[in-house]
């Protein structure tokens, strides 16, 4: 697990966030950051130096920094960041990029369409009830960030055994076929396109 990689990762971050987002993730934290601080922090890399000293922002720890992104309307950067960290759980992690990207797929379409049946895929996925409760408590109110926090632990969990077809049979098996078909058509679009 490269730290080189990770701050590469946090500097990308950094470079695509907006002079408005910096500010409101500022607002966020100020409870936890003293002002002389705030006022000195320019970019994101800052920032994000600042929580890693406080032990708010790590390797196997960016949970923190995901919800803040999230907070500020940045899910795009949030989900590059949790889809880190789940590459990193495992050192054996051997994905093939063709898969991750279909997982990705995948994760987005569920986001979007599964709602309250969140549960029951987890279920399905084999996902205990202990972890089931773990996530309802982190989002009480928001399906869709259920769902995500839902994939992102049953792709912990597989590591390099994820696959995309077990996503949409668990789905079937859920009734959920609109969704699982909805995932089909999006790979079937994305293949025809990078086969042009």
């Amino acid at each position: 697990m490269s730290a080189s990689n990770f701050n590469s990762v946090l500097l990308d971050i950094s470079n695509k966030l907006k002079a408005e987002n910096l500010e409101q993730l500022k607002f966020l934290v100020r409870d936890h950051i003293g002002k002389q601080k705030l006022e000195r922090i320019k970019t994101g890399h800052q920032l994000f130096e600042i929580l890693t000293e406080r032990g708010q922002l790590g390797q196997d720890n960016a949970d923190y920094l995901c919800q803040l992104l999230r907070q500020v309307q940045r899910d795009d950067l949030s989900e590059k960041l949790s889809n880190w960290e789940v590459q990193q759980e495992d050192p054996k992690y051997s994905l093939s990029d063709t898969e991750r990207d279909k997982l990705d797929i995948a994760t987005e379409v569920i986001r979007d369409n599964l709602g309250r049946n969140w549960r029951k895929l987890g279920r399905k996925l084999r996902l205990g009830e202990t972890k089931l409760e773990s996530i309802a408590t982190r989002h009480p109110t928001d399906l869709e960030e259920t769902a995500m926090e839902l994939l992102k632990e049953w792709r912990k969990i597989r590591g390099p055994e994820a696959q995309t077809k077990e996503l949409i049979a668990a789905l079937r098996d859920c009734q959920l076929n609109l969704t699982a078909d909805k995932i089909q058509e999006k790979l079937k679009q994305k293949e025809l396109s990078s086969s042009d």
